[in-house]
């Protein structure tokens, strides 16, 4: 019994530390929509898919409502977006995207940290070619003809269609980003998220050890609150 409930305090105590490190970086992409392009998510796209995306991860209703209206009060950060690229253990390349209202401290972080657990930061743009960008949907396999849906998928710009699970991801070079994601609200299949990747266009295989390694780099840059996403070249 004891042991029971130290397993299940200890999970609750994971989860909740996962949505305290995710939460602020999906109000932080809502903020950015709302005050790039307005607070009304039916004329907004950007800011739909961002809301989209939080509740997705079970993000509360009020903290999305609180993020949008960050965009016009009178202390709105102006965040930018920043790209670092750096090399880690083991042949590991890293692309970071940051959203970010001090380049100083955000800077600073990714070079201390590729430092200490890597091989460094490398120079802005020298390992780009090494990734493709991609725009990716993510949602339930739907109840209607796949193949219908993928030839009306495929005039809007789909280059790839999978399935896992019962879960369906759509694939499209980013610049398709939006086309590809409004003919999803056209034909009424609701998507769990939406988003634009780094896909690596060849990978390394780590073994347990050294995946380990890996793993402390990995986690120091998850826990930097400027930090969006972190794409890697790891099978």
């Amino acid at each position: 019994m004891g042991r029971a409930f130290e397993y299940r305090r200890a999970a609750k105590e994971k989860r909740w530390d996962k949505m305290s490190k995710i939460f602020p970086k999906l109000g932080k992409a809502i903020t950015v929509a709302a005050k790039s392009s307005g607070e009304d998510p039916d004329m907004n796209p950007a800011l739909r898919t961002a809301i989209q995306n939080a509740k997705a991860q079970n993000m509360p209703k009020a903290n999305i409502d609180a993020a949008i209206k960050r965009a016009s009060g009178k202390d709105a950060e102006n965040y930018t977006e920043e790209l670092y690229e750096g090399k880690g253990p083991h042949g590991t390349m890293f692309m970071v995207e940051c959203m970010t209202d001090n380049h100083t401290r955000t800077v600073a972080n990714m070079k201390w940290m590729f430092n200490k657990w890597g091989q460094g930061l490398a120079h802005s743009g020298s390992m780009e070619f090494m990734f493709s960008r991609k725009a990716v949907v993510e949602f339930p396999k739907p109840e209607m003809d796949i193949e219908e849906m993928e030839m009306e998928l495929i005039d809007s710009g789909l280059e790839e269609l999978t399935e896992n699970d019962g879960i369906m991801y759509a694939y499209t070079d980013f610049t398709n980003f939006g086309t590809l994601t409004s003919k999803f609200e056209e034909l009424g299949i609701k998507t769990t998220k939406a988003n634009l990747q780094r896909i690596p266009t060849s990978t390394v295989e780590l073994t347990e050890e050294q995946m380990e390694e890996v793993d402390k780099l990995l986690d120091k840059i998850d826990d930097d609150d400027d930090v969006q996403e972190v794409f890697t070249n790891i099978a």
